[in-house]
C-alpha cells in the first residue's frame, strides 16, 4: 500500500489529495493536510477520484462506428479512419469546414491545455468553439479592453479583504470560478472572524448566501443595472477615491457621464433592490478598509454579461481597491502566465472575424457556440461539415441543445476525444479515449493564473497505463493534418523548441511531453523554479500572497487602465433602454450550481448522485400557489425552443418570479453508455435555453433570465 499526492483536476479549486493505492486499486482519497494551498480541504468531487478511475463505463480503447454500430479498434485503425475521412473534407471544402469544440475538462488537463493549441493551430479553422461562450468569455472581453490582456482578470484577495461583494457567484459550491481558491467556506468565515462582511446578490438564497452577512434577491439579468447604480452613487455622493491608481487610469469622466441615467431610484423597479439599499451598499463598499467586488457565471450568462463584467472592475477601480492587498488583485503564476511582459502596448481587439451565418464576433480566437448549429445546418461556402470535440458535451451544455444534437447527426464526419460514450460522442464516428486522472501527470497551467495565492504544484502519474497520453494523441492528429506522419517524438521536439524560443530557455534533454514544457515555462517564469523543484515538493510550493502589479501588468495602448473603452461603452444605450423594462409577471429561468457535479461531468459516479433527486425545478411558494404547482409534482416548463417536464421543489430560497433548474443533466438519450447517469437522468434545462439570446458584445449565451411558461405537468 502506498499514498500518492495528487492535485484534484475536477474543478477550479486545485485541492491537494492523498490517494492511497493497493496494487492497481484506489482504496481511499483524503485531503492532503500538508498541501500548501488547500491544507487538507476536500469536497465530494475530489473524494470520488477513485470511483472515476475505476468506472466500468469509461472507454479504454478507441471506438469506430461502422454502419451505426460501435466497434472497439486499435489506435492505428482509429487514426487511419480519421485520415481517410477528415482529410478529403479539408481538401474539398477548406479548413473552415472543420469545427472544434473544446469543453471544460480540456482546461483541467495539462496535456490538452498545452498540446490542444498545437493541434488547433495545425487545423487552422476559424470555426473554433468552447465552453467559454456558455460561461466566462464576457469577463475575458471586458478585461482585455480595460487592462490590455484578456487573461488579466483581477481576483478577490479573499484572505485579506474586509468586505466582499459577490454577484452571480456561489463559491461555497463552485469552490471559486475565475478565482482558484480551495476551502471557500473557511476563507469566507475568516473574513467574518476578522470583522469583515460578505454581501451576496443572487436570485436564490444559495449556500454562500446562507453564510453571508447580507443576501439581496436581485432579479435575474439585471446585475449591470445594479452595478451602474452603485457607480452612480459613488460619483453623486463624492465617494470616488483612486488612491494609488490616480496616475494609471483614463476615462473616469466618461464613466461619470455614462452612469448618470442609472440612479438607484431608476433601477429599483427593474432590479428589485431598494434605492436606499443600493446607496447604503455603495457607501459601505467605499468606506471599507479594503474591499473587493466579484461577479461570476451569473453575471456572465445574461444579456448584459460583458457590461456587468466591466462594471465589477469599474467599482474596484473607483473605490481604490484594484491592485492592493485585500482588494481585487492580479495573480502571478509560476508557469504560463499570459501577462508577464512589462511595457507591453499591444492592446486588445475582438471581432477579427465573424461567424458566417449570424455575423457574431470572434473573441480570443473563438466564435460563440450559440451559433455552432447554424454553421452546420446552413448550406453554402464555409459550411461546417466535420467536427472535433475535445473533452466536451455540448449536447447538454449549450443553448437549444436539441437543435445542436440534430445538427451533429448531419455532419459528414465527427471525432471526439473523450472517455465516455455520452450525449455528444454518440454522434461521433471515432472516439479516442484518454487515461484517467490518476494515470497522467498534472499541473494547473490555466487555473493558477486566477489563484487567490501564488502557488505551484506538480502531480506525477500515480498509476501506470498502456493508453497513450492525450498529448501523444493530439500530436498524432497534428501529424495527420500537417502530413508530418506519426513521429510523435520529432513533433514533440519541435513543440518544445517553439516554447523555448518564446521563453528564452533551452529545453531539458532528459524530459519529454508536458514535463518538458512545464519545465520550460517554470524556468522562463518569474520565480526561478524548475520541474525538479516541484518534484521535490509533493505538497506544492507556496509563492506567497498576491502582490501589486500595476503598472507592469497593463498592456493597453495608453499603458493605463482604460476605464471607458468604446467597444464596451457602445452597448450602454441598450442598457439604458432596460430602465423602462418593468417586470410584467413573466417567469424567468436560471440555473444553479451543485457541489457534486461540474456541468455535465461526473454524473456517472454513484457517490456523487446517490440520495434524493437534485435535478428539480425550484419555485417560490407564491409562484407555486399561483401556478397550481405542488412539491414533488411535475411541472411543464416551455420556452421558444422546447419544453421539459421536471419535478417541483417548492422553497422560499428562490425569488418570486424565478424558476431554477440545474444545468448539465438529461442523461436519457438513446445510444449512451453511462449506466449510473442513465439511472439518475434528470432533465436537460438547455433544451429551454434560446440560442438566439446572447450578450450583444461577446456572443455569450444567455442562460440566466430566460423567459419561460410554467404549468402543472
Amino acid at each position: 500500500m502506498r499514498t500518492e499526492q495528487v492535485t484534484c483536476p475536477l474543478c477550479e479549486a486545485t485541492c491537494g489529495l492523498d490517494v492511497t493505492i493497493e496494487g492497481d486499486r484506489v482504496t481511499s482519497v483524503r485531503g492532503d493536510a500538508a498541501d500548501v494551498f488547500s491544507a487538507g480541504f476536500i469536497c465530494p468531487k475530489g473524494a470520488s477520484l477513485g470511483a472515476l478511475h475505476h468506472d466500468p463505463d469509461r472507454l479504454r480503447t478507441p471506438m469506430i462506428k461502422r454502419d451505426g454500430v460501435w466497434e472497439s479498434a486499435t489506435w492505428d485503425e482509429a487514426f487511419a479512419e480519421i485520415s481517410a475521412r477528415l482529410l478529403p473534407i479539408i481538401a474539398e471544402h477548406g479548413k473552415d469546414a472543420v469545427a472544434v469544440y473544446a469543453g471544460n475538462p480540456s482546461v483541467h488537463n495539462t496535456s490538452t491545455a498545452l498540446y490542444g493549441r498545437v493541434f488547433f493551430k495545425a487545423l487552422g479553422t476559424r470555426n473554433f468553439y468552447s465552453a467559454s461562450t456558455v460561461d466566462q468569455i464576457p469577463k475575458h472581453l471586458s478585461s482585455g479592453y480595460l487592462f490590455g490582456d484578456p487573461m488579466s482578470i483581477p481576483v478577490p484577495d479573499v484572505d485579506r479583504t474586509d468586505y466582499l461583494l459577490l454577484l452571480g457567484a456561489n463559491p461555497l459550491v463552485s469552490n471559486g470560478s475565475l478565482m482558484t481558491a480551495p476551502d471557500m467556506r473557511g476563507r469566507l468565515k475568516a473574513i467574518q472572524a476578522r470583522g469583515g462582511k460578505i454581501i451576496v446578490l443572487d436570485p436564490r438564497r444559495s449556500r454562500t448566501a446562507e453564510l453571508a452577512d447580507e443576501h439581496h434577491a436581485i432579479r435575474p439579468g439585471t446585475d449591470a443595472l445594479f452595478l451602474f447604480a452603485l457607480v452612480n452613487t459613488l460619483f453623486a455622493d463624492e465617494l470616488v477615491s483612486f488612491e494609488h491608481l490616480a496616475d494609471h487610469v483614463t476615462g473616469v469622466e466618461e464613466v461619470r457621464a455614462l452612469a448618470q441615467p442609472f440612479t438607484p431610484e431608476a433601477v429599483e423597479p427593474i432590479t428589485g433592490i431598494a434605492a436606499a439599499t443600493i446607496r447604503r451598499l455603495a457607501h459601505d463598499l467605499a468606506a471599507a478598509p479594503s474591499a473587493a467586488a466579484y461577479g461570476r457565471i451569473g453575471t456572465c450568462v445574461q444579456s448584459f454579461g460583458t457590461l456587468a463584467s466591466w462594471l465589477v472592475d469599474v467599482l474596484n477601480v473607483l473605490t481604490g481597491n484594484l491592485d492592493r492587498p485585500g482588494g481585487a488583485m492580479f495573480p502571478l503564476a509560476a508557469a504560463g502566465q499570459a501577462n508577464v511582459e512589462p511595457g507591453r502596448r499591444r492592446g486588445f481587439a475582438h471581432g477579427r472575424w465573424r461567424s458566417r451565418v449570424r455575423d457574431l464576433a470572434e473573441v480570443m480566437g473563438e466564435l460563440p457556440v450559440a451559433t455552432l448549429a447554424d454553421e452546420i445546418l446552413t448550406p453554402g461556402e464555409g459550411q461546417v461539415r466535420a467536427l472535433v470535440t475535445v473533452c466536451g458535451n455540448p449536447c447538454l451544455s449549450t443553448p437549444n441543445s436539441g437543435r445542436l444534437a440534430d445538427a451533429l447527426g448531419q455532419l459528414d464526419f465527427m471525432v471526439s476525444l473523450d472517455v465516455y460514450l455520452n450525449e455528444t460522442t454518440r454522434h461521433a464516428d471515432v472516439i479516442l479515449p484518454g487515461p484517467t486522472a490518476l494515470e497522467r501527470p498534472h499541473y494547473d497551467i490555466a487555473l493558477y493564473q486566477f489563484a487567490v495565492r501564488n502557488v505551484a504544484n506538480w502531480t506525477k502519474a500515480a498509476l501506470p497505463t498502456d493508453q497513450p497520453q492525450e498529448w501523444q494523441t493530439l500530436l498524432r492528429l497534428t501529424g495527420i493534418i500537417t502530413g508530418a506522419g506519426s513521429d510523435i517524438a520529432a513533433m514533440d521536439d519541435f513543440v518544445a523548441t517553439q516554447f523555448a524560443a518564446r521563453t528564452g530557455v533551452e529545453p531539458a534533454a532528459d524530459l519529454t511531453g508536458p514535463e518538458r514544457l512545464i519545465d520550460i515555462l517554470l524556468r522562463g517564469g518569474p520565480y526561478d523554479l524548475t520541474l525538479a523543484d516541484l518534484l521535490d515538493a509533493p505538497h506544492g510550493i507556496d509563492l506567497g500572497p498576491l502582490k501589486p502589479r500595476i503598472p507592469d501588468v497593463l498592456a493597453t495602448p495608453s499603458g493605463r487602465i482604460e476605464l471607458a473603452p468604446p467597444p464596451l461603452t457602445e452597448d450602454i444605450p441598450r442598457l439604458v433602454a432596460e430602465l423602462t423594462n418593468v417586470p410584467n409577471g413573466q417567469m424567468v429561468l436560471i440555473g444553479r450550481r451543485q457541489l457534486g457535479s461540474n456541468n455535465s461531468w461526473m454524473h456517472n459516479l454513484e457517490p456523487l448522485v446517490r440520495g434524493k433527486n437534485r435535478c428539480t425545478a425550484q419555485v417560490n411558494p407564491l409562484d407555486a400557489e399561483r401556478l397550481g404547482l405542488t412539491d414533488g409534482s411535475l411541472a411543464t416548463v416551455r420556452s421558444r425552443t422546447g419544453k421539459i417536464e421536471v419535478p417541483v421543489e417548492v422553497t422560499d430560497t428562490i425569488r418570486p418570479g424565478v424558476i431554477s433548474i440545474p444545468h448539465g443533466w438529461g442523461h436519457d438519450q438513446n445510444g449512451i453508455r453511462m449506466n449510473v447517469a442513465t439511472a439518475h437522468a434528470g432533465v436537460n434545462s438547455n433544451l429551454l435555453a434560446d440560442e438566439l439570446l446572447v450578450d450583444a458584445l461577446s456572443g455569450n449565451a444567455v442562460l440566466n433570465g430566460i423567459p419561460v411558461e410554467v404549468s402543472p405537468g
